[in-house]
């Protein structure tokens, strides 16, 4: 099973303030805790909402609305991908995690990410076939 596990953004993150070199070396020591557990797929911070845009859809019509963005309690600020047994093992890894924003109440979110099997008899074979040919090409780059 694979999730997306979501740190929420805080005042400092979309403010742009880096993180500390103390939680930069607690992070790398927790994310490489993930790999030799063989459970990291991938991991990234993100930029803070003011250098992102959002599209929004209407029918045909779309419109461009750049950031920042006013919720920050609705913001992430960075991610991992993680291959796991279960939600409960996700939960014990995230539980482990170094607090994200240090000196603030952090939210961590844990979303499991759909796998063919969901999607049942309309993710027809041919659409199988396309999702794995997809997926081979995106490894390419």
């Amino acid at each position: 099973m694979r999730f997306m596990i979501i740190v929420k953004a805080s005042q400092d993150s979309e403010a742009g303030v880096m993180p500390s070199e103390e939680l930069l070396t607690a992070m790398g020591n927790y994310n490489e805790e993930l790999a030799k557990a063989g459970i990291l797929v991938s991991a990234d911070g993100l930029h803070p909402s003011s250098k992102g845009a959002r599209v929004r859809f209407s029918g045909e019509k779309r419109t461009v609305i750049d950031g920042p963005f006013a919720e920050t309690k609705e913001l992430i600020a960075g991610y991992w991908i993680w291959e796991v047994k279960s939600r409960d093992e996700a939960i014990e890894w995230v539980k482990r995690c170094p607090n994200p924003m240090p000196g603030t109440d952090a939210e961590i979110e844990i979303r499991q990410v759909f796998s063919a099997e969901d999607f049942g008899a309309e993710f027809t074979p041919e659409l199988r076939e396309q999702e794995e040919r997809i997926r081979e090409q995106a490894k390419k780059h």
